[in-house]
């Protein structure tokens, strides 16, 4: 029998030098240039100073960690990977610093796994390289991310396909030098058979960026979620991405790891805003004492602390599960949950501290507000949290069995009678008169 919940010394070094660099040098980013993580091109100053922060992470081979070493990673497990996300999540540039930002890392994986080696050197090496951004083109404005809705579809016209429909909230759309997209190619088949991945690059003609969506406080048309209509959209054969039929594994095998990130971002965001209620909460008073001395404060702290402790714990055993079996499908249920209540933690635990911040904590002046709408992104991202509740409940209840009769299986009057016959049987076989 083996527990552990200690980190390696020698991966604990590690930990904490990400944890300095991205407190000294990273999150300054986040204060001076909040929307500039992945507009392309970038300004000359922001350019400069941000390849010479990834140049320090390659120095300390931390560079596309969650890659395997022939791609120029370190091959770390989940486990690893969740332990460096924790850190990340406090900051909005840090991912980009350390090559391990959305949706990049995800099409990087699957280009890793099913891509040609002229799409590995085309598309992946300069997206690993941080030279290019891309975009993963799955959402359709009619469907949502049910892909049973889905009718954006391409045909096969010679050596060719042709792309013809619209994909919704394409994230980085705009600064993508090509696009991920899953479109369907079989109309009778199921679902699991009727789609395709593509690796479109984004000067294709017919590739049309209608607008670009933003999340509340961004400017119109200034956000990073694009709608996009592929009219006619040309491209060769050599850009189907694994198998004709396949694109539904193929989009499986991107979202299982990329979730266990999220979740540990999660964990970063929340231990942030709950670093800064309890400074907060020691450094005002009302009515004459400090509002850590508020017993309803005492509850927002104890209560945060305690859900961030079990979610973070939850979280690192769903990691490494999946280090563990190697194998997406065990670990299902773990993948699900963490999903369903990321969104529920920043919620409760940032909007207690912007409470304890009062009207400081909703303005402009600090960056809860922002991170309290994070908890509807982190809800929709990678498939809504009610399509992964339903998914967690039909596998748990798989385990059971409806009652055999008329009453639960655990109804004391009728297992009396079977439990005073056991007693009875047990005493007599102890040499114990029967009363």
């Amino acid at each position: 029998m083996s527990w552990d919940f200690e980190t390696d010394p020698e991966f604990q070094a590690r930990l904490d030098w990400i944890d300095e660099f991205v407190r000294t040098e990273v999150e300054p980013l986040d204060v001076v240039w909040p929307g500039d993580v992945y507009r392309r091109p970038m300004d000359d100053d922001v350019a400069v100073l941000v390849r010479s922060l990834q140049q320090q992470v390659r120095d300390q081979d931390l560079w596309a960690c969650h890659l395997g070493p022939e791609l120029g990673g370190k091959g770390y497990g989940q486990l690893k990977l969740a332990l460096m996300n924790e850190i990340f999540g406090r900051s909005h540039w840090a991912a980009m610093v350390f090559g391990t930002q959305a949706p990049d890392t995800g099409n990087a994986e699957i280009l890793a796994a099913f891509g040609t080696a002229e799409q590995k050197a085309r598309f992946l090496q300069p997206l690993l390289d941080g030279e290019i951004v891309s975009s993963y083109s799955m959402t359709e404005p009619q469907g949502g991310s049910d892909p049973a809705g889905f009718t954006c579809s391409a045909r096969r016209d010679g050596e060719d396909w042709v792309i013809d429909g619209w994909k919704f909230f394409s994230s980085h759309a705009r600064w993508a030098s090509f696009l991920v997209l899953l479109a369907r190619t079989d109309p009778e088949a199921s679902v699991h058979d009727a789609f395709s991945m593509f690796l479109v690059p984004a000067d294709t003609p017919g590739v049309e960026i209608v607008r670009n969506i933003g999340v509340y406080g961004e400017a119109e048309d200034e956000g990073a979620h694009a709608l996009v209509h592929y009219d006619h959209v040309r491209i060769p054969g050599d850009c189907l991405l694994g198998d004709a039929g396949d694109g539904f594994g193929v989009a499986q095998v991107r979202l299982g790891g990329g979730r266990v990130h999220h979740a540990m971002r999660a964990v970063g965001i929340c231990q942030r805003a709950l670093d800064m209620m309890c400074e907060r909460a020691l450094s005002r008073t009302t009515r004459g004492s400090l509002l850590a001395d508020k017993q309803t404060v005492q509850g927002y702290i104890g209560d945060s602390w305690a859900e961030l402790q079990q979610y973070r714990l939850l979280v690192l055993q769903t990691a490494w599960k999946i280090d563990r079996y190697q194998d997406y499908a065990k670990v299902r249920e773990d993948i699900a949950a963490i999903k369903i209540l990321a969104p529920k933690l920043i919620r409760d635990i940032v909007g207690r501290s912007i409470q304890v911040h009062g009207a400081l904590g909703i303005s402009n002046e600090l960056d809860l507000a922002r991170l309290f709408l994070v908890q509807f992104i982190t809800g929709f991202s990678d498939g809504p949290s009610e399509i992964h509740q339903a998914t967690l409940v039909r596998r748990v209840l798989k385990r059971y069995e409806p009652a055999p009769g008329l009453w639960p299986t655990q109804h004391l009057p009728s297992l009396r009678d079977e439990s005073e016959a056991h007693i009875a049987s047990r005493l007599a076989a102890l040499g114990v008169p029967s009363a």
